[in-house]
């Protein structure tokens, strides 16, 4: 009897581990209902805010917390000091914080919390309110929080304000009482310093009482056009607004982390169709100087959306705003803030950029704060391909500048790992090129790694298995691997946790070569290379290619050689043993020959090849250029 009870006891714990071995693919669920006033006067505002949090967690929740963004924009803040400190500071902040105004600040003062109908105790940390719960909330249960506060808007600095360098009024972005993410690694209540975000995926339901000649775009689906007029109204409709002083906007947005807006007197508002269910809204400046280029614009975002969908996925809303606000470039679920005076090479390029931060970051919900290169990196990738497109410039390299970018970075001396924190780089310079370049090399590579066929492939299986699902980069991994059959985990490791680099060598091509498959090549010295067997075949050609740096790459070794009076071209693929295979012939033309494995402890490299060493012309490495070698002037070797 105890025997068979310690074998049920041991199933139990068994099966229940099993079932719990997925905890990290359980998500918060959020609804937010808010009530906005808006004196444009004195930029601030009132709000009413009526929260349901659903904890789908394992975990019972004792405390919550949000985000007070604005709180950000006081001097001596986390972001001031912060801005005052780092060595190379961003130009838009530096010490602009330390100098504003009483009325310039930006703050929310917290009035009431109740929890459930009860008020509840809560401290403000600087940007995080800290809410001790009256009870906690069970694994599966819900609360409801309902606010009210008082905020006042910062003069523009970063991302959100009033007065942008462009004259936009108000840039409303990171502006409202916002709940922390809490996740399988816990809860997410960061400070904010300047950098990244990390939503609950959720409901909006907005309403904006604002000054009546006012244009408000933003996140989601405006309710009420037929009350508000301002471009909004079915066409033949007039809506009159004379009698008015004040009026209320009113928005929905469902399945999304985050809700931002813009408002301004001045703003022209244009509506194209992308399809029959998908339009655009450009909401701009009436500026004679740049109404050309922004109406210019628009012909191509809707070629781009086109793109997009057909290449990484479906766009699931109804409709997406393209912003005049802001300082820059900022992405919100189904909408953007972008400066607007540009010439037309640059607004085409800064809306591609945001509309694809749609596909990662907005429709993924990542963790930006611990991985922003799966944000900035594979959005600049994309966008890399989507402007090639947009341009008919596919013949030339779309991704060089994501390249340089990198290889600058990693001959600077100041390469962090992409790993680590947003919030904790030590210089802009680092994050920024980390992130953005390297995050773009991150698929540029595995393009090379898997074969671009296959890759393409897996970006939209990795969009089709993932969006609105928060994926971390073993998630995004694992599709890679899944559809190309090879094992990634090292080419992860390598070059998100470390700042190891990539160099590969032709360091000798000799006559005759070994016909061993088994040979194994060590470095005695410079120029001194000994094969541990084979027999020496005359007729053939013998290249000895060297790992100068620590980051093993799979590669594809390309050779121009004569046959009679043809020029031909052959490739010879060398994989990494730890991939447990090889890429597909990505060219399809049957001149990729699949060549012996590379151990990745061993330095250097035989490649035995059967073609005579006199008809040979140019033997190179990686001429498609996907593989980020810090030394290309090594990788060639011509006759």
């Amino acid at each position: 009897m105890i025997y068979r009870l310690s074998v049920l006891v041991a199933f139990f714990i068994v099966t229940t581990s099993t079932v719990w071995a997925q905890s990290d693919r359980w998500q918060q669920r959020i609804e937010y209902k808010m009530d906005i006033v808006m004196d444009v006067e004195v930029h601030q505002f009132t709000g009413k805010q009526n929260v349901v949090y659903h904890n789908n967690s394992k975990d019972e929740l004792n405390k919550v917390f949000y985000h007070l963004y604005f709180n950000a924009f006081q001097p001596n803040s986390m972001m001031d000091v912060r801005s005052r400190t780092i060595q190379d500071a961003d130009t838009r902040v530096g010490g602009r914080i330390l100098e504003l105004k009483k009325d310039e600040i930006g703050y929310h003062k917290i009035k009431s919390l109740k929890q459930n109908g009860k008020d509840v105790a809560f401290e403000v940390v600087g940007t995080i309110l800290e809410v001790t719960l009256n009870e906690p909330i069970k694994a599966g249960a819900s609360a409801t929080f309902d606010m009210e506060f008082e905020s006042q808007v910062p003069l523009q600095i970063r991302r959100s304000g009033w007065n942008s360098e462009e004259g936009i009024e108000l840039s409303m972005t990171q502006w409202y009482p916002k709940m922390c993410e809490y996740d399988y690694q816990g809860w997410h209540a960061n400070p904010y310093v300047g950098r990244e975000f990390y939503g609950v995926w959720g409901d909006f339901d907005v309403k904006i009482t604002i000054d009546k000649d006012y244009t408000i775009g933003g996140t989601g689906m405006l309710q009420n056009p037929s009350e508000v007029g301002h471009g909004y109204e079915k066409v033949g409709e007039k809506v009159d607004l004379k009698d008015k002083k004040n009026i209320t906007w009113h928005f929905k947005a469902e399945n999304v982390h985050d809700f931002a807006w813009a408002a301004d007197p001045d703003y022209i508002h244009d509506v194209v169709e992308v399809d029959e269910n998908l339009v655009l809204h450009f909401i701009y400046q009436d500026d004679d100087n740049y109404k050309d280029v922004w109406k210019k614009a628009q012909k191509k975002t809707v070629q781009a959306f086109k793109f997009i969908q057909a290449r990484y996925g479906k766009y699931p809303y109804g409709q997406y705003t393209i912003i005049q606000g802001g300082d820059g470039g900022m992405e919100y679920p189904m909408a953007t803030l972008i400066t607007g005076k540009r010439n037309f090479g640059s607004l085409v390029g800064v809306i591609v950029h945001e509309v694809m931060h749609t596909w990662y970051q907005m429709l993924m919900g990542s963790n930006e704060s611990l991985y922003a290169w799966m944000d900035e990196g594979f959005t600049s990738y994309a966008s890399n391909v989507v402007r090639a497109h947009l341009f008919n410039a596919q013949g030339a390299f779309p991704h060089d500048g994501s390249y340089r970018g990198y290889l600058y970075l990693a001959t600077s001396g100041a390469e962090e790992p992409m790993s680590t924190h947003a919030d904790h780089f030590n210089t802009n310079f680092a994050y920024g090129q980390a992130s953005y370049s390297k995050g773009a090399v991150f698929l540029g590579q595995l393009n090379y790694i898997v074969g671009e066929g296959v890759f393409d492939k897996a970006m939209l299986k990795y969009y089709d298995e993932w969006h609105f699902k928060h994926p971390n980069p073993n998630d995004f991994i694992r599709v890679m691997e899944k559809e190309s059959g090879l094992e990634l985990d090292w080419y992860k490791e390598y070059w998100v946790n470390t700042t190891n680099r990539i160099d590969y060598a032709i360091v000798d091509v000799l006559k005759g070569n070994k016909s061993s498959k088994d040979s194994v090549v060590i470095k005695a010295k410079e120029g001194n290379y000994f094969a541990s067997s084979g027999k020496v075949d005359k007729k053939g050609t013998t290249i000895y290619i060297e790992r100068k740096e620590r980051m093993p790459m799979p590669l594809d070794v390309v050779v121009t050689y004569k046959k009679g009076k043809l020029t031909q071209l052959a490739t010879f693929n060398i994989p990494l043993e730890i991939m447990r295979g090889h890429k597909q012939d990505e060219l399809k033309n049957g001149n990729q020959t699949v060549m012996p494995d590379w151990k990745w402890t061993h330095p250097v490299y035989e490649l035995n090849l059967p073609i005579p060493m006199k008809d040979i012309e140019k033997i190179e490495i990686d001429p498609s250029l996907r593989m980020a070698d810090i030394d290309r002037d090594n990788n060639v070797w011509e006759k």
